[in-house]
């Protein structure tokens, strides 16, 4: 008898059918336990390690038959735990702000143009002309109005040196006038007569220019006019006039 006779004596059918089962029992827990560690587990499933043995005996001699035995079939595999899902937090509603508008762009500076140094002397000079032109213009205008109102002046004085020069010449002459043939005139009408004058006063002519209506006060003014020369002469020289027109009213009183 051989040493593998001896370790391993021939077992019964019965051993070889218990294994059996045995073997596809191990394999259902496993495959059970490798799928609900893979559907649930959170982290990695450990790895498990199973050793099998087999201990299936030597086949029989020929001479014995063996019938196939029908192998029952493994119980099916519990369901999977269905866990409820989890509500999924709803994100918040992120409120989009307006984009902001864009700053406009600076305009660009425009470069300044090249200076003319010619023109702007010509424009100096031109301008410098022109206010002296108007300086000019201005100083003539005062100047104008100065002569203008020295000249009223000196005119206003000149009407009246005249107007005392001639009073003093119509107070004296008629004061050579009879009153009883003034007041015999009725009314007070004008007599005017132009009288040529020599620088010291005398009478060279006397003319009647306009008739009082009355003869005899006509001639009484004429007849003064001559007996009254020399005729005073003015205080300024300048003021004498070689022809005066000197009017007479009978009613006029002396230095009227």
């Amino acid at each position: 008898m051989s040493a593998d006779a001896l370790a391993f004596p021939l077992l019964r059918e019965p051993a070889m059918l218990r294994s059996f089962v045995l073997a596809a029992a191990m394999h259902a827990v496993l495959i059970t336990v490798m799928f609900v560690g893979v559907r649930f587990q959170s982290h990695p499933p450990a790895t498990v390690e199973v050793e099998l043995w087999d201990t299936s005996p030597p086949p029989p001699p020929p001479q014995a038959e063996v019938k196939p035995e029908v192998k029952p079939e493994p119980p099916p595999p519990p369901p999977p735990k269905v866990e409820p899902e989890k509500p999924v937090a709803k994100p918040d509603i992120v409120v989009q702000k307006k984009p902001e508008p864009k700053p406009k762009p600076k305009p660009k500076a425009k470069p300044e143009p090249k200076r003319d140094r010619d023109f702007e002397k010509r424009m100096r000079e031109q301008l410098a002309m022109e206010q002296k032109a108007v300086a000019e213009q201005d100083s003539q205008r005062k100047e104008r109005e100065l002569k203008a109102l020295i000249a009223k002046q000196q005119q206003a004085a000149r009407d009246r040196g005249l107007a005392t020069w001639t009073d003093k010449i119509k107070s004296k002459i008629r004061s050579r006038i009879p009153v009883q043939v003034a007041d015999a005139v009725g009314g007070n009408p004008d007599a005017i007569f132009s009288v040529s004058l020599l620088p010291n006063g005398e009478v060279l002519t006397v003319r009647m220019k306009k008739s009082s209506g009355n003869k005899a006060y006509d001639e009484a003014v004429e007849r003064a006019i001559l007996g009254a020369s020399p005729l005073p002469k003015p205080d300024d020289a300048s003021l004498f006039q070689r022809q005066l027109e000197l009017t007479f009213r009978p009613r006029d009183k002396p230095g009227s």
